[in-house]
């Protein structure tokens, strides 16, 4: 008897398949941050192997070539800029395994979608199992607050590897937002804004899946995860990102134009109108959380005004903190593209912005062609929509899956077994 499509095969699906079953359990002994690298170098140490024995001879489409490339440049840049600085030997040792521990994710997740045997079910049913697992233990996490459990749990101690902090090893069940006194949720993630990220992209790989039992259960996991993150940033791309992609797969449809016509002469009549608007949601959106957003203002003009002045193409190698003004959190934190110009200057924003951008061009042009691409396109924006409110690299642990999914579309537009029964 045929084993069922979902049922990993290879030993990179058994692999992702249980690295995703086991994020709770990862979470708890403070895990992730340190599993998620291991994943990635594994990963492509498999696909190394299927080369030396032949039993592998996939096409690498250009776009991975540029991701890629663009990692390795970001290590050269990285060099680079400790040079500069006379940083010492000891901090670039200790920067290029930062940079083995996230920008390579980048690349080789996505390199293992395109030329791995991995099958775009296993992950989509994994990611199912583990939003029911998240369902089964709410109820831990809200009753948390109210009836006196700690906040942090404990941290682990396999903090002595090193990262960013100690909330990457920390099991935090909730936290209390400040200045207002309710609760917030942020679950396996080290902040909720990222738990926010890794909401929506359970959301949007859950919705892949075929049978449609766990297609419910899988999204309800991860909407439940996006909404009590509280994050602003999930809540916009809730409404963006599934909209957006559905009617660029359907862009060649006819009955698409007819009912964009009226929306359209709609725009034109009261533009102004929506504009103001617009300006309106967006100053709603800001005093939302009016301390973090000035936080975050603060933290981009001191990291471009000292990127400009102090070093343009190469950064200053590291990540330094910023004054009494912004809390004294890191200059360029909250947003890739100023972390990588105050960290790794114009060449390392073009380093990631060459890669990105492509992959979103070749993924809406094939969009309408496949269930595939679309939600390889659904990837890319949900990482473009966040670069401009977290730093990618830093959370690439958490969201490698969706890293193998772009892959994998970036591969070619052929469709997979079933995705025309889902046109």
């Amino acid at each position: 008897m045929a084993s069922p499509t979902h049922h990993p095969q290879t030993p990179a699906e058994k692999l992702i398949a249980r690295a995703i079953g086991a994020t709770w359990p990862l979470w708890l002994i403070g895990g992730l941050y340190i599993a998620g690298p291991v994943i990635g170098w594994v990963l492509a140490a498999m696909l190394c192997w299927d080369y030396y024995l032949g039993r592998s001879n996939r096409r690498v489409p250009v776009a991975i070539w540029l991701w890629i490339g663009g990692m390795a440049a970001l290590l050269l840049i990285l060099w680079a800029g400790h040079s500069n600085f006379s940083l010492g030997t000891g901090a670039t040792i200790k920067s290029s395994i930062g940079w083995a521990k996230g920008w390579a994710l980048l690349a080789l997740f996505p390199l293992a979608g395109a030329a791995l045997n991995i099958r775009g079910e296993v992950i989509s049913r994994a990611i199912c199992k583990l939003g029911l697992q998240t369902l089964l233990i709410l109820p831990i996490f809200l009753a948390a607050p109210f009836i006196g459990l700690p906040e942090t749990l404990w941290t682990s101690p396999l903090k002595v590897v090193g990262g960013p902090g100690p909330e990457y090893f920390s099991t935090i069940l909730y936290t209390i937002e400040p200045g207002v006194g309710t609760a917030r949720w942020q679950f396996f993630a080290p902040w909720s804004p990222a738990a926010g990220m890794i909401g929506i992209i359970q959301v949007l790989l859950a919705f892949r899946e075929k049978h449609l039992g766990w297609r419910a259960i899988g999204m309800a996991g991860g909407l439940v995860i996006a909404i009590l993150s509280q994050s602003r940033l999930a809540l916009v791309a809730l409404l963006v990102i599934a909209p957006f992609v559905w009617g660029v797969g359907r862009i060649d449809r006819g009955w698409i134009w007819m009912l964009l016509a009226p929306v359209l002469v709609l725009i034109g009549l009261f533009g102004p109108s929506l504009l103001g608007f617009a300006d309106g949601l967006m100053n709603d959106f800001s005093s939302a959380r009016a301390d973090s957003s000035r936080v975050r203002a603060a933290l981009g003009r001191i990291a471009v005004e000292r990127w400009e002045g102090e070093a343009y193409w190469f950064g200053h190698g590291v990540v330094e903190n910023g004054p009494h003004l912004v809390e004294y959190m890191p200059i360029g934190s909250h947003h890739s593209w100023y972390g990588l110009l105050f960290v790794k200057g114009l060449l390392g924003a073009l380093a990631l912005g060459i890669p990105l951008f492509a992959s979103f061009g070749q993924l809406l042009w094939t969009a309408r062609r496949s269930v595939l691409q679309r939600s390889g396109l659904a990837m890319v924006l949900v990482m473009i929509l966040y670069s401009f409110g977290e730093n990618l690299e830093i959370l690439a642990y958490l969201y490698w899956p969706a890293l193998i999914v772009m892959g994998q579309a970036l591969v070619g537009p052929a469709p997979q077994s079933g995705d025309a029964a889902k046109e």
